[in-house]
């Protein structure tokens, strides 16, 4: 049995999962992605040497059917109130090694969405990220649309990632494409496949996926981050601050990927304090 279904059958949460990255290089890479992206897809020297420079998280894309041509690139950064996203204009890949992350390109007009279909990596990221991406062409512009390498989590699978937002899904289902590209588009998150937001750490991730789930709120701008010490986090929402307590605790023994041996999978439990149960 693969990874992400074990994971799945043993009720492995998705909160407080998701990868750690604020700053994002999105490149088109067409040629095969070896098992470590970046480093093992046949990419020259010098944009290796320039990519491992980059202060942020790199990953590859590619889209099936997409003629050659100069490849498409895009540089993000995540925020708390969501971010921004500029298209840069390249001739080929080493051109990204001479933009300024920081001022050039053109502001994308929307929601990018990434899905890991990185087989490569992990089995469970192709079984389950191809028709989840499949299913998603049919409700989001090719040009916001992309699989991609991998992300983090493939025991998530299939994996969507957001950008600027920094948004990070799991077990996204082709059945559910539609929802997801929808809510994502208004600027809301689909919360019963959120593993939280990349810019925070874990506890944080934690402590905004019970708050949202307890008052149902979804707007990226519906719960921000005031403080965070260890295992407390405090959040600011619509019914005011909110003190959660973060505790990780054993979780099922479970293999991280496909083909490892299992191993005791720690959890993150959110207990929100002082806080109506019904939503306001």
């Amino acid at each position: 049995m693969s990874c992400s279904e074990l994971a799945r059958l043993a009720g492995l949460p998705l909160a407080g999962t998701a990868s750690r990255a604020e700053r994002w290089l999105v490149l088109e890479h067409r040629a095969p992605w070896g098992r470590d992206a970046v480093e093992g897809s046949g990419l020259s020297p010098e944009l290796l040497d320039g990519l491992s420079a980059f202060d942020g998280r790199v990953l590859l894309v590619r889209r099936p059917g997409r003629p050659n041509g100069p490849p498409a690139a895009f540089v993000g950064v995540t925020t708390a109130g969501g971010g921004r996203l500029r298209r840069l204009e390249v001739e080929r890949p080493e051109d990204v090694l001479r933009v300024d992350v920081d001022a050039d390109g053109d502001p994308v007009g929307g929601t990018l969405l990434l899905v890991c279909t990185h087989a490569r990596r992990d089995a469970c990221c192709a079984t389950h990220g191809v028709p989840a991406y499949n299913a998603l062409r049919r409700h989001v512009p090719d040009g916001l649309l992309w699989r991609s390498s991998h992300q983090g989590g493939h025991r998530f699978a299939a994996n969507v990632l957001a950008l600027p937002s920094g948004i990070q899904l799991g077990r996204v289902e082709p059945g559910a494409a539609a929802e997801v590209a929808a809510v994502l588009a208004a600027g809301r998150i689909p919360l019963r496949f959120y593993r939280g937001r990349t810019l925070h750490a874990r506890e944080v991730q934690a402590a905004d996926a019970a708050v949202r789930a307890r008052l149902g709120l979804d707007r990226v701008s519906d719960v921000r981050l005031l403080a965070h010490d260890g295992s407390r986090v405090v959040l600011d929402t619509s019914r005011g601050a909110v003190e959660v307590t973060v505790a990780e605790r054993d979780g099922p023994v479970l293999p991280p990927s496909c083909g490892r041996d299992a191993e005791p999978t720690p959890v993150l439990e959110a207990t929100v304090h002082g806080l109506d149960i019904s939503p306001g």
